[in-house]
């Protein structure tokens, strides 16, 4: 599908989260230059958060892969070359490995953010060409447990309920998400829901104290790795005061005698020392769920990244199948997908542990049933590689060669630095990419560059499996091309070398994909064979089940009681651990005290490879940080703002400390965002674990145990500089990416709102060798060769410089003495009259004079720029919520900020007099 006309308006979707919101992107002359929300899509209508509203701002070239390149050995660097050298030469590579190692010595590593189309194509080369079940996704980091626990207890991965179920509970139990942030639009559908109905009941289980959190009514604090503890006592409960639905466990389910029995051992009074929760409120969870006419569960990767991620799926499941909240309107096990296509990647069974349309590649007669349908001879049987085993394997050497796309594991994956050596020992790496300054970029043999948002054809399906067609406002940039059109052109190629027919690669185009992937699903639990392109342009996103003749959608499954089983009936899992304690991959020790976890901002996204290109994205977090509860500052001897060092097992970072109450004692908390684009080292994930569960293989990214110590790096040093535009800055961030690792702490960033500031905070031991600050004050325009003023204090170690021009700061560095640094860079940002400010400019005072720069702090509101300063100078002024809005109008537009705002009046409003 080509892009539509010149000048005007397109329907697709948002590329962030699961959510699947529509949007109307707005474009003339080949740019993008709008985007606002799809008011007639019905998974947001109309709505968008933070990073949806801004995708506008990330359509441009930076950062963007723009042409092939390739590189002849791994010392050298990669140089541009055509696409006919490229893919020839990946088939080429791929071929010869194939034939000497076997099949199973190439992989491929794909991702949630693929289209459906782009996700079907690989698959079918990796299995049906190759002949490798080495096929695995980045949907492994974050879905497979939920599609694991679906398939045992329910017989397929089929998320029974939709988002309209939202306003129809009147209990709803949100389990390890905070969906405020990671799901916004969603959150305001819980909003609606709760505005319409003052008598829905809200339970939310997580170790922080999130957003979403404080928005219950019951928040479970419980430990990390305590979830399945805390499901079996809940069941415990609605057994023992007969808070079951008998007649639908008698007549729709199985196993519940079995299960039932292991349960005796799980009272809240057994495992509440564990869970680190009251008794009393685990007894009170069970009887909201239970009592309730309806109830509605959401989870996201608070349950499913753990080590028993899939036994945790399937406790919280049972609470439905016992009590009959399945099935009906307002009620059931709602999974919430992280990215925009996990759910996609799972139809087309593009995960090492499935096969198309939920087909299980251990079973022969599913095998042999695929074979027919793709016309080979068979399709492999040894169990391929799920994510973490795949990187070990190319480590091990039994992987010689791999096919990344769309995703960024030297920045995702746990134990980064193995994961790092296995991609520097691999002996062919091919990155297929949107961005060329991702993290895995480095370790690119070759680079292809693919298409990237507004500018695809495809569909999407969401998290109520929702499938939306993807529509492309503008060509791409460069050379770069669709995904599934890349990978079917090296398909064909590499077949040609196996002496393979190329015809089943020969696809006219994307909605040709499309036919032949739903036509998979004809009878199955997923069936899609009434969908095609045009009937989603007729009729608008629809969900599966939509077999061929049907007319709507099917907004929630399993009304009937049967279930997708060889019986029709549900399955109560045997889930079962000793009960006193919750073991987890690594207990915390006096050695290592602190239990680590991860997880997601508002307002960035996953490596921030696109969010990260958008400044007033930056404005809420502004840097990495590791938090912590008030108390272990106290107990530790450390100090908020200081910087430490966090070593685990696997490695060690260093990061700003900083404190939130919503943490619990014991515990510490790092945004997974962060890589080695940005920091002196690659992120959190050097420190998390690679432990996995067993049967899902999806690793336990939200507990590491770690220690946390001072870091003596007594010099500072900060630069910011005004750049012309996103492009720009973006290149400056490129240039210093290569600075980072030689300072004991580095950290890259972005601030302000009509042009971005690029902003370089670093810390080292003394004495800093005066070579390393050069290249980076030519990036900054701070060079002895540039105009600007400065002071020197060579006996303290002091140089500070400034660049202005007419009434405007353009450009800063302070070294050796930081105290003034983030006013001034507020002041860079907002175009601060720099008149006043020249006397201030060198001073060593941590806030501006009074009145000379504006009210500053972290931008809370990113649609106004609102930052929490003016908020908490208005609430101190006796501002209310209604009153901020009509002032400020912060959380008057995507509505993203609203449980920040109360919060911050809930919390700082002046007390009654």
């Amino acid at each position: 599908m080509k892009p539509e006309a010149a000048r005007g308006e397109t329907r697709s979707t948002c590329c962030y989260c699961g959510t699947g919101c529509g949007l109307i992107i707005e474009h003339a002359a080949g740019r993008i230059t709008g985007v606002r929300g799809d008011p007639d899509h019905p998974a947001n209508f109309g709505r968008l958060c933070t990073k949806g509203a801004t995708l506008h701002l990330t359509s441009g070239t930076a950062g963007r892969a723009l042409y092939p390149e390739l590189r002849t050995s791994r010392d050298a660097p990669r140089v541009r070359t055509d696409w006919d050298t490229a893919l020839d030469t990946a088939a080429g590579r791929f071929a010869d490995i194939i034939r000497e190692h076997g099949p199973d010595a190439v992989a491929f590593y794909i991702s949630g953010q693929l289209l459906t189309e782009d996700y079907y194509v690989f698959n079918k080369l990796a299995r049906a060409l190759v002949g490798t079940n080495n096929i695995d996704s980045n949907s492994r980091l974050c879905m497979s447990s939920a599609v694991a626990g679906y398939k045992n207890t329910l017989g397929a991965d089929g998320v029974p309920a939709s988002y309209e179920d939202l306003a129809l509970a009147d209990h709803l139990l949100i389990a390890g998400s905070n969906t405020a942030w990671a799901h916004p639009v969603v959150f305001r559908r819980i909003e609606d829901a709760r505005r319409a109905n003052p008598d829905l009941t809200v339970t939310v289980v997580d170790p922080r104290r999130t957003e979403t959190a404080e928005f219950a009514d019951l928040h479970l604090q419980i430990a990390p790795g305590t979830d399945l503890l805390l499901y079996n006592a809940m069941l415990h409960v609605l057994v023992w005061e007969d808070l079951l639905d008998r007649d639908f466990i008698r007549e729709h389910t199985d196993g519940f005698d079995a299960l039932r029995a292991e349960l005796v051992e799980y009272s809240p009074g057994n495992v509440a020392a564990a869970c680190g929760v009251d008794a009393a409120d685990i007894i009170e969870a069970a009887r909201r769920f239970g009592r309730a006419g309806a109830a509605l569960s959401m989870w996201c990767q608070g349950l499913n990244q753990s080590h028993h991620g899939v036994a945790n799926n399937a406790a919280l499941i049972h609470l439905h199948l016992a009590t009959g909240h399945i099935g009906r309107p307002g009620a059931g096990p709602f999974s919430l997908t992280g990215q925009p296509n996990a759910m996609g990647g799972r139809e087309v069974g593009a995960l090492a542990s499935i096969l198309p349309a939920h087909r299980d590649p251990r079973s022969a007669e599913d095998r042999a049933e695929m074979a027919r349908l793709w016309g080979v001879e068979s399709i492999p049987e040894a169990p391929g590689l799920a994510a973490v085993g795949l990187f070990d394997a190319i480590l091990e050497g039994k992987v010689k060669a791999v096919y990344i796309a769309c995703t960024n594991p030297a920045q995702s994956l746990p134990d980064l630095t193995r994961v790092r050596d296995a991609l520097e020992k691999a002996e062919f790496v091919v990155l297929q990419e949107a961005y060329a300054d991702t993290e895995t970029a480095e370790f690119a043999d070759l680079l292809l560059p693919a298409s990237g948002w507004g500018e695809k054809s495809g569909t999407v399906t969401n998290s109520e499996r929702r499938v939306t067609r993807v529509r492309p406002a503008i060509a791409p940039p460069g050379e770069a091309r669709p995904d599934w059109a890349i990978t079917a052109d090296f398909a064909r190629r590499l077949a040609t070398r196996l002496g393979k027919p190329e015809s089943s690669f020969d696809f006219a185009d994307e909605a040709a994909v499309f036919a032949e992937h739903v036509s998979l699903t004809r009878g199955r639990d997923c069936d899609m064979s009434g969908l095609s392109h045009a009937v989603l342009e007729a009729q608008g996103p629809l969900q599966w089940p939509f077999p061929a003749g049907a007319v709507t959608g099917t907004p929630r499954l399993f009304t009937d009681g049967v279930f997708p089983t060889a019986d029709g009936r549900a399955r109560f899992a045997k889930v079962g651990f000793p009960t006193r304690h919750a073991p987890l991959p690594e207990p915390v020790t006096a050695r290592r005290p602190f239990i680590l976890t991860t997880g997601r901002l508002r307002d960035q996204w996953h490596g921030m490879s696109r969010s990260g290109k958008v400044a007033q994205l930056w404005g809420h977090t502004p840097r990495a940080e590791i938090a912590v509860n008030p108390v272990d500052l106290v107990r530790r001897g450390l100090d908020a703002g200081q910087l430490v060092r966090v070593i685990g097992e696997r490695g060690e970072i260093v990061l700003p400390l900083a404190t939130d109450e919503g943490v619990a004692p014991g515990q510490a908390w790092i945004p997974m965002h962060w890589g080695a684009a940005t920091l002196a080292h690659a992120g959190a994930n050097v420190l998390t674990s690679k432990a996995v569960d067993p049967v899902s293989q999806q690793p336990a990214l939200k507990q590491a145990a770690v220690s946390i110590l001072p870091a003596r790096l007594d010099w500072r040093a900060g630069w910011a500089a005004v750049a012309r535009d996103a492009e720009q800055a973006a290149q400056w961030m490129a240039a210093l990416r290569g600075q980072l690792a030689q300072f004991g702490y580095a950290a890259l960033s972005l601030t302000g709102r009509d042009q971005p500031v690029v902003v370089l905070r670093a810390a080292n031991g003394w004495p800093l060798p005066q070579h390393l600050l050069e290249p980076i004050d030519a990036v900054f325009g701070c060079a002895d060769s540039d105009p600007v003023l400065r002071l020197s204090d060579a006996r303290r170690g002091i140089d500070k410089r400034a660049r202005v021009d007419g009434q405007r700061l353009l450009a800063l560095r302070l070294a050796g003495e930081v105290a003034a640094f983030d006013w001034l860079v507020d002041a860079i940002a907002d175009g601060t009259d720099v008149g006043p400010l020249r006397p201030w400019l060198f001073a060593p005072v941590s806030a501006p004079p009074q009145g000379l720069a504006p009210a500053g702090g972290r931008t809370v509101c990113n649609c106004f720029g609102v930052t929490e300063g003016a908020i908490r100078e208005s609430v101190a002024a006796g501002a209310d919520l209604e009153t901020l809005q009509s002032k400020l109008n912060c959380g008057t537009s995507c509505g993203s900020c609203l449980p920040e705002l109360r919060r911050i009046v809930r919390t700082a409003a002046p007390a009654p007099a």
